[in-house]
């Protein structure tokens, strides 16, 4: 099967070696978006609400580049550093999804990139 790169220059560069997303066929991956403000390339300040909204425009950024939108996200995989924030997280995270519900995992972690509170990957599909 081919593969397809997805790159924007929307949505914050990879901090590693990696890419910002994947196309096989109809299935899109998505590697996981800290709440980086592309702009400036660093982490937003503030509370986990905060990077989660930068974190879903970055996810919006990909969406829109591949021709999608929230409503093709079939299953996302959330990481919190701290499950006290699950509530303001999820908060944030139904405000983008709207109606739409994709599968979801949601774990708590250690520690994420740049001393993230939140990372969130997400699968599409077009």
């Amino acid at each position: 099967m081919e593969t397809k790169v997805i790159a924007t220059s929307k949505a914050p560069a990879a901090i590693g070696p990696y890419v910002q997303g994947i196309q096989a066929g109809d299935i899109v991956f998505f590697s996981g978006q800290l709440g980086i403000d592309p702009a400036v390339g660093k982490l937003v300040e503030g509370c986990v609400a905060c990077q989660a909204k930068q974190a879903l425009k970055n996810i919006a950024a990909l969406l829109e580049e591949v021709g999608a939108t929230p409503a093709n996200v079939v299953k996302t995989t959330c990481f919190l550093v701290d499950m006290a924030d699950f509530a303001a997280f999820n908060a944030v995270y139904a405000e983008f999804f709207g109606e739409h519900k994709p599968a979801r995992s949601c774990v708590a972690v250690h520690q994420l990139p740049l001393n993230a509170r939140v990372e969130i990957e997400v699968t599409v599909v077009k």
